[in-house]
């Protein structure tokens, strides 16, 4: 019973195996045809597919093209908002002195297009006073009256000077006039908005308009900026962390709102939050907050929460942008090069194949079994990825696979050399199967953590041309451990037991004599039977194979035990 015990665990572990990619292919039939986000073919990335490309024009306040510094900066900007998962492979690129050229694989759809567009100018402003939008009244005589443009000569200048940004010096006769008469249909650029004066602004949605007070904060001490969903509510809601100087700020800012709060002064205990000219929301301030960790919330969904996030996360553009040209490429490579790489791919495959079936015979189709499992997890994977988070596969990726062949063999081939150790130190089959795994596993684990610290480091510190490469290899690795663990070991153990490897079949792979395990000890070999030339020749070749095997000292050993012998044998000759 207790020889059994391994297979069952092993026929447990194989249907758990089983289990699992059968999930990973409903989890991807569910994006087809649940979501239709999906697909059964991995998405391409722009050098194999083609795409969009967007030609962005840069906006001044001063009609000048910008300066280099920020035109670059904008456009590592950009290149973070369109490729926020680090393997879309993007290519964005600046153009003369005010463009930035950003291709795009596939089709971009209009919510790509805007995260790309949008400046993203991030501004935090006291409220002063909020209003429905309407730009009329109901006069006297009972009709609608609209407000009447402001006069000219309406006092403009504050009086006294504000001390804050909820300060009601801000609101001046003729700004008050020019609140009540403007109009949420009104498009402004917000990028030519003083920040250093109030806001007549309204909300993304146009059912309020607000008077904000000057800029307090903006979007460059945020320093992260995470989609969520509020527990208590159940309502999508963007989690702000800011930088040192932005805690300082905001701790101050909430600790004069907070007291309006308790002062039931509305709207002035208020905080917008202004995107681009528009307010996203006004949440009033219901504590002190004094660790930099305020929350935006609003009407979010899912979608437009992680859009806003993204945004606000990877900063605000130094420059406002319009689009100058909207076109789709052609794929720089296309399928020709994909074509090519594949079969690169299946001849490299094939080679590992030849090679595993002449040196290890049989042992080799299982070696062949665990890299079509692996093949099957790694495509069901990347289509998955693909529709959860943009993955794109790339010709640098396509390289990254062909790769992770041959690192996926050595697993193999080391826990087979240490099995095939283990059955010349005279141990059975079954005995050699779990010493050797014993004993591999570790160098294993060693040798895959390594390939794994230098594809995270090539993720992280390459251009992103390459991450593909890095992202594949990575993901690859971790799938071999897995198949390495959970197919290879398992499928080891039960074939063990079977008759043809179990007895060391001469093509198996596993036969102790053609291995050279004809000694008992490190250097004490076996009497070998001369009953006939073929078995005498075999006994040659198993014994010259376990010399070869020897290491230096007990060959050394080996050596100072025969010379003993001899010397013993001559004294014996002489007495």
């Amino acid at each position: 019973m207790a020889s059994s015990s391994p297979v069952k665990h092993a026929w447990r572990v194989l249907l758990g195996l089983l289990i699992a990619i059968g999930v990973l292919f409903g989890l991807n039939a569910l994006g087809v045809y649940g979501f239709g986000k999906s697909s059964w073919s991995p998405q391409l990335a722009l050098d194999l597919q083609g795409g969009t490309q967007i030609i962005l024009s840069a906006q001044t306040a001063d009609g000048k093209d910008p300066n280099a510094e920020q035109l670059d900066q904008a456009a590592q900007i950009i290149r973070q908002r369109v490729d926020a998962s680090g393997v879309g492979e993007s290519d964005i690129t600046t153009e003369g002195g005010r463009n930035i050229v950003v291709q795009i694989a596939g089709k971009a759809d209009e919510a790509t297009r805007n995260r790309i567009q949008a400046s993203a100018k991030m501004e935090l402003r006291a409220v002063l006073a909020a209003t429905a939008p309407s730009t009329s009244f109901v006069g006297d005589d009972g009709k609608s009256t609209p407000y009447p443009t402001p006069a000219p000569d309406l006092a403009s200048t504050p009086s006294p000077s504000p001390t804050d940004g909820s300060d009601m010096s801000w609101v001046t006769p003729k700004l008050q006039a020019e609140f009540l008469a403007y109009d949420c249909k009104t498009k402004r650029d917000a990028a030519k908005q003083p920040t250093d004066q109030p806001l007549i602004a309204c909300d993304s949605s146009g059912q309020a308009k607000y008077l904000l007070g000057p800029v307090e904060l903006d979007g460059t001490s945020i320093k992260d900026a995470v989609a969520g969903l509020n527990q208590q509510n159940a309502q999508w809601e963007v989690n702000l962390t800011f930088d040192g100087k932005g805690t300082d700020a905001f701790g101050k800012v909430s600790q004069r709102l907070y007291a309006f709060t308790q002062q039931n002064q509305t709207p002035r205990n208020q905080f917008a939050f202004v995107l681009d000219g528009s307010v996203i929301s006004a949440p009033s301030m219901n504590g002190v907050i004094l660790d930099g960790r305020p929350s935006i919330s609003g009407s979010f969904t899912q979608e437009t929460a992680k859009s806003l996030a993204d945004q606000l996360k990877f900063g605000a553009l130094p420059l406002s942008f319009t689009v100058q040209s909207s076109d789709t490429i052609s794929a720089t490579l296309g399928s020709q090069q994909l074509q090519i790489g594949l079969i690169a791919g299946l001849i490299g495959l094939g080679l590992v194949a030849i090679y595993s079936l002449l040196s290890y015979r049989a042992l080799g189709f299982v070696i062949i079994a665990s890299i079509a499992v692996m093949a099957v997890i790694t495509y069901v994977l990347i289509c998955i990825l693909g529709w959860r988070m943009g993955f794109r596969l790339s010709l640098a990726g396509v390289a990254g696979l062909i790769v992770s062949i041959g690192f996926t063999a050595d697993s193999f081939i080391v826990y087979f050399e240490r099995i095939r150790d283990e059955l010349r130190d005279g141990k059975s089959i079954t005995g050699a199967v779990e010493d050797g795994w014993s004993r591999a596993k570790r160098t294993i684990y060693i040798s895959k953590s390594i390939n794994i610290l230098a594809a995270v480091v090539l993720y992280i510190l390459a251009d992103a041309t390459v991450k593909g490469f890095a992202f594949t290899l990575g993901l690859t690795t971790l799938i071999d451990v897995l198949i390495f663990v959970v197919f290879t070991h398992p499928m080891m153990q039960i074939l063990a037991r079977t008759r043809f490897f179990g007895n060391g079949h001469p093509l198996s792979g596993m036969d102790p004599e053609a291995l050279g395990a004809v000694y008992r000890g490190r250097t004490e070999y076996r009497a070998v039977a001369t009953g006939s030339q073929g078995k005498a020749a075999r006994a040659g070749r198993s014994r010259g194979e376990a010399e070869r095997r020897q290491t230096i000292a007990e060959r050394k050993r080996a050596e100072a035990l025969a010379e003993a012998s001899q010397g013993a044998s001559r004294n014996g000759e002489n007495d």
